[in-house]
């Protein structure tokens, strides 16, 4: 295991609830299948042609085995299921393939909505300041529009911030697997071994991450309950834990 007060020359974040927060109860309450939900399925089905009779069950229903179906497979590998080709699919499935555009239609629309649930908290960019003026930063984001995901932190002016990126849709993997990180480390020329992650999620920012040989910060802002998620956790620890991100560079060596 790596010492924690060896030297640092890299620092690597996680995207969404680490750097960039998703309120998904900002988003509009559909029901379907006896639950009530914030999604946007209910804006993806009323930007389908009015003429194609797609029913509000059928859509939904479509939409949500595949969701499952990609769960339960791909997924569980790590293999990542980009926007786009997520509503192409849901467009064939629904016979609607004459209708050239629609699963572009579809992803413009979901990314809007996810878009309008998203906020960076203020004080990141300090953060993100401080920490350029010591190491080089990456980011490593399960995440399946990379232009969104890019376009979110140009918005909030912290992108400039980064040296270089590896976002799933692009890699076409996801967080654990450990190609997206090594992606990433490539990018910015640096070993596991003098390289910081930076996340929330226990497998797959803390266990990814650490499998590699990284050390690990895992960022509890958004955890609920951070201490029964480390009990309920089996794999390795993170080096450090901060319940803000104002905290890394003081823990940082």
């Amino acid at each position: 295991m790596t010492d924690p007060r060896a030297p640092v020359e890299a620092v690597v974040f996680d995207l969404f609830d680490t750097l960039v927060d998703l309120h998904f109860d900002r988003l509009p309450n559909v029901e379907f299948a006896g639950r009530r939900m914030p999604s946007t399925y209910g804006r993806l089905h009323a930007a389908l042609p009015g003429e194609a009779g797609i029913g509000w069950e059928d859509f939904a229903g479509a939409l949500s085995a595949l969701d499952r179906e990609w769960a339960e497979g791909a997924m569980r590998e790590g293999i990542e299921l980009a926007t786009r080709e997520r509503f192409a699919r849901l467009v064939r499935r629904l016979g609607l393939g004459e209708h050239v555009g629609l699963p572009e239609t579809l992803a413009a629309v979901h990314m809007g909505g996810l878009r309008a649930c998203a906020e960076v908290p203020p004080s990141h960019a300090a953060v993100l300041e401080r920490l350029a003026g010591r190491y080089r930063l990456g980011l490593c984001s399960n995440f399946t529009d990379a232009a969104t995901a890019l376009s979110l932190l140009e918005d909030a002016g912290l992108l400039r911030f980064f040296d270089a990126h590896a976002i799933s849709e692009t890699e076409g993997l996801r967080k654990p697997r450990p190609e997206i990180f090594r992606a990433v480390l490539d990018r910015l020329g640096t070993d596991p071994e003098r390289t910081v992650h930076v996340g929330d999620h226990l497998r797959e920012d803390v266990g990814g991450a650490s499998a590699l040989g990284l050390r690990t910060v895992w960022a509890t802002r958004r955890v609920r309950d951070p201490d029964a998620a480390l009990r309920e956790h089996a794999g390795i620890r993170p080096t450090w834990r901060a319940g803000d991100l104002s905290e890394i560079p003081d823990l940082l060596p």
